[in-house]
């Protein structure tokens, strides 16, 4: 599905071919236009700049995280309205973009949105599940290098989140902490039984004796996310009973997880609030 959000070219599109365009000497005119790509991103973020513009980072699948300067969309109109409106975090976009490499800033042509949500951005829970995703993404995300895979596991978690019951959505962000630390190559290792009944979160793995440090899950917890790792589908979150504290306790445990293997990794400003919404 591609609907229209409005095209962006205009008096700001012909500045900036002039910008990349100059007269010799011997009036020869030599230009260092950017190129005309077309490629689909998910919004992570965006902020005001000027008057009436946006900066919007947004992860490509043909470029990898991209920030793009966005004129004109916070003008009191209608239409430009209608084109903020796609730049909310999770978006999914298509876009048509002038690209150049080793640039900062990247400028966007035209853009469509990619994917229509039908309960993100109208249900709480769901759009605080969405945006604690986004913000997970931002802190493991910041390299400009492509990944087509990544790309379309992010889009698929998005999409799957919006077509989600309410019990899946409870335990939505356990399942993607996990899954996403899978993409990105410091999944768990080993499985709960009797004989590895902990889980050591220092060294991402299940073992038969409890660890010296403070960092491990046992009992429910352990058995939790182990059938959590085995799981395939979202719809088979449906299986997975665990009480509000006990998602607590594992979503705040996978996040230290990931401070192990992401560098400067931080803390997540969604945290706090997605412990509250989730029951």
């Amino acid at each position: 599905m591609c609907v229209s959000c409005n095209s962006l070219q205009g008096s700001s599109e012909v500045a900036l071919l002039l910008r990349f365009r100059w007269v010799t000497s011997a009036g020869i005119i030599f230009s260092n236009l950017p190129m005309i790509q077309t490629t689909r991103g998910i919004v992570f973020r965006t902020t005001r700049y000027g008057d009436s513009s946006l900066i919007s980072s947004i992860y490509t699948k043909h470029f990898g995280i991209q920030n793009y300067l966005v004129k004109g969309v916070r003008k009191n109109s209608g239409k430009s309205e209608g084109k903020a409106a796609c730049f909310q975090p999770g978006a999914i976009l298509e876009l048509v973009v002038y690209h150049q490499d080793a640039k900062n800033l990247q400028y966007i042509r035209e853009v469509n949105w990619g994917y229509l949500y039908t309960t993100i951005y109208g249900e709480v829970i769901k759009n605080t599940v969405a945006l604690f995703m986004v913000e997970i993404l931002q802190h493991c995300i910041r390299q400009p290098e492509p990944n087509s895979v990544l790309f379309e596991f992010i889009e698929k978690s998005l999409q799957q989140l919006d077509q989600a019951t309410p019990k899946v959505t409870a335990n939505y962000p356990l399942f993607f902490a996990l899954r996403l630390s899978s993409m990105l190559g410091f999944q768990l290792q080993g499985t709960y039984s009797e004989a590895t009944s902990f889980l050591d979160l220092q060294e991402g793995q299940f073992v038969a004796n409890r660890p010296a440090h403070p960092y491990f899950l046992e009992g429910e917890g352990s058995a939790v996310t182990s059938q959590l790792q085995a799981i395939t589908g979202p719809d088979q979150l449906e299986k997975i009973t665990a009480p509000r504290i006990l998602r607590k306790e594992l979503l705040t445990s996978y996040l230290q997880f990931y401070t192990w293997h992401v560098p400067d990794f931080g803390n997540l400003r969604s945290w706090q609030v997605i412990q509250e919404i989730l029951h």
